[in-house]
């Protein structure tokens, strides 16, 4: 599917579906990067339908894997199930900036991080789901933006993609202006990938959605008044409420549970199943789709050895 920049100006003009409810009793729910914005919205949401624990996560931008492990180390010793797992930590930035772990900021925070978390949590979602009889989900804020992600030839055919992306050769700032459309392409893909690799009787759907341009903190890195004018300008003309935007996380969260199968691996908007970019669905797409895979497995076992094992038992 193919997205014009008209295409989105229609979509924020239109009226968005309204919010999905359930019945949560008994259920534990997790939303990362719930202290604001969108993901504060969307647990404001899930606090209304009765869960048996909501867990708001707040990870530091700043400390990488580090942050990651701390979290879910506490949710091991705090939690004996996990139902629904929303993944709402990103930012937006146009400069390069270095984590110390070695990786670009935005493409840690928004990727790397990310999918491990997802896959630490991972075990406690399938055990949950086996457990109660139930399917959990982990729902992962991709945006629409990733149709317009415009991945250099030479990153596309590397079998070590995100090494490409974050070498020297892509921190200039016009590699850095397409950082965030990327990264959410890499949402995307991963949710995809780890949806293929889970068997079909594991009891867990994993999704991507677009929670569309929104009045949120997700702009906080930016920098130059000239550039957040425009933002703001953006945003009072076209941009959704927070609240708004939050539907989509709930939405992928509880939608359509009389049709689990339709939701696995779906990228979702305006509260249905929509079909990704042509590049996702492309064969080049899918070959991406594998080698961003192997490489974030590879590069996070190394920060967390516990994933060989995980991916070991969990993954096919």
């Amino acid at each position: 599917m193919k997205k014009t920049y008209f295409d989105f100006v229609v979509d924020q003009w239109s009226t968005v579906p309204p919010v999905e409810n359930a019945d949560l009793t008994g259920k534990t729910i997790v939303v990362v990067g719930a202290n604001t914005g969108i993901g504060f919205e969307a647990a404001k949401h899930f606090a209304r339908m009765n869960p048996a624990k909501l867990i708001l996560a707040c990870r530091s931008e700043t400390k990488g894997q580090a942050a990651v492990s701390v979290l879910q180390e506490k949710f091991q010793q705090e939690c004996d199930r996990l139902d629904i797992l929303v993944m709402n930590a990103g930012i937006v930035s146009f400069e390069y900036k270095e984590t110390v772990n070695g990786w670009e900021s935005s493409l840690q925070v928004n990727h790397l991080g990310t999918a491990l978390l997802s896959l630490l949590l991972l075990p406690r979602l399938v055990e949950t789901g086996r457990k109660v009889g139930s399917t959990s989900r982990l729902v992962i804020v991709a945006s629409e933006v990733h149709y317009w992600a415009d991945i250099p030839k030479d990153v596309v055919e590397s079998s070590n993609p995100l090494a490409t992306l974050t070498s020297s050769k892509y921190r200039d700032p016009l590699s850095m202006r397409r950082r965030y459309n990327e990264t959410k392409l890499l949402n995307v893909l991963f949710a995809r990938a780890l949806q293929d690799r889970l068997q079909s009787i594991v009891p867990l759907t994993v999704n991507s959605v677009n929670p569309g341009l929104c009045s949120s903190g997700l702009l906080r890195e930016l920098k130059g008044i000239l550039l957040n004018v425009i933002m703001s300008i953006m945003n009072m003309c076209l941009g959704f409420s927070a609240e708004q935007g939050s539907r989509q996380l709930v939405y992928g969260a509880i939608g359509e549970r009389d049709n689990e199968d339709h939701m696995k691996g779906a990228y979702i908007s305006k509260a249905a199943v929509a079909e990704p970019s042509d590049f996702v669905i492309s064969e080049e797409g899918k070959k991406m789709q594998d080698n961003v895979w192997r490489e974030t497995i590879e590069i996070l076992t190394k920060e967390d050895p516990q994933l060989t094992s995980i991916v070991r038992e969990y993954l096919v």
